[in-house]
């Protein structure tokens, strides 16, 4: 019985540590307003430090295998226009300039992009060339991967990650799971609590990217193209409700509304 209490004391202990941590991101709003509370329990230093030796690796490993910044003019192309948003990072954080901003190229047949936290940027061939993306459509595509390290989302998941696991090893003790009752309880808790928050970060990402493209030079109704050659293309999508992603209607219609907004911004920089 005694043990019993422990549990149940460490379980609000826990609690109470885990809402202790709970803090706006230093990142600000923007005219797109991006403002929403996220769980910080994964130190800022230790993410930038494991996304430096992991895109260090990524990159020794695309040298050797000779995928790595092959072709020159898409190589230029992606450096040209990485440059022109991190000069906008500032519209959200005070902080990002100082990062140490890289943007490579790797050779793959897969529709991919990324930006790490730190401001560690990959663009994929394949992206590039089976959607056939424009200079705008790229920066769109590039401006959503940065929102998403400058809003740290991969710190704010490694920090769900860390809660659901901790709460899941204080709730199977004092239920008396077993490992498979375990295993499927945070399969649940995947779908039922990190899954929608996901989508919100995919949502924010739209959201602050339309933005720094349009604060770049860039048409932030590319956006829209982009994800009218995604859809085009997906076969056999998963349901919105199962996805990390909003479908591609979703997104569609949420990113048209948004890029009414910064649309101005883009205006004022035709007239510069």
């Amino acid at each position: 019985m005694q043990n019993i209490y422990i549990i149940i004391l460490t379980s609000l202990l826990s609690i109470s540590l885990f809402n202790g941590c709970a803090y706006s991101s230093s990142t600000k709003k923007g005219v797109v307003g991006v403002e929403r509370k996220q769980l910080m329990l994964t130190s800022a230093s230790d993410m930038n430090k494991g996304a430096q030796q992991a895109y260090s690796s990524i990159l020794i490993k695309a040298q050797k295998d000779g995928t790595l910044n092959q072709n020159k003019k898409n190589v230029q192309r992606i450096k040209i226009i990485a440059k022109k948003l991190i000069l906008q990072t500032p519209t959200f954080r005070d902080d990002a300039l100082g990062w140490k901003w890289e943007a490579n190229l790797l050779t793959s047949k897969e529709l991919n992009a990324w930006c790490m936290p730190g401001g560690k940027i990959a663009f994929y061939s394949g992206i590039i060339d089976t959607l056939a993306l424009t200079d705008d459509e790229i920066a769109a595509i590039m401006g959503h991967e940065i929102a998403h390290a400058l809003r740290e989302h991969s710190r704010e998941r490694s920090s769900q990650s860390a809660l659901a696991n901790g709460g899941l090893v204080v709730s199977s003790a004092l239920l008396g799971l077993d490992e498979g009752s375990t295993s499927l309880a945070s399969q649940v808790t995947s779908v039922a609590i990190l899954l929608p928050n996901s989508r919100t970060q995919e949502s924010e990402a739209d959201y602050i990217g339309v933005e720094l493209a349009a604060r770049a030079g860039y048409n932030p109704k590319a956006a829209i193209n982009v994800w009218r050659k995604m859809k085009k293309i997906s076969k056999g999508s998963p349901p919105e409700f199962l996805s990390t992603h909003p479908s591609h209607d979703t997104r569609i219609e949420e990113l048209t509304a948004y890029t009414e907004v910064v649309y101005p911004l883009y205006q004022e920089t035709l007239n510069k």
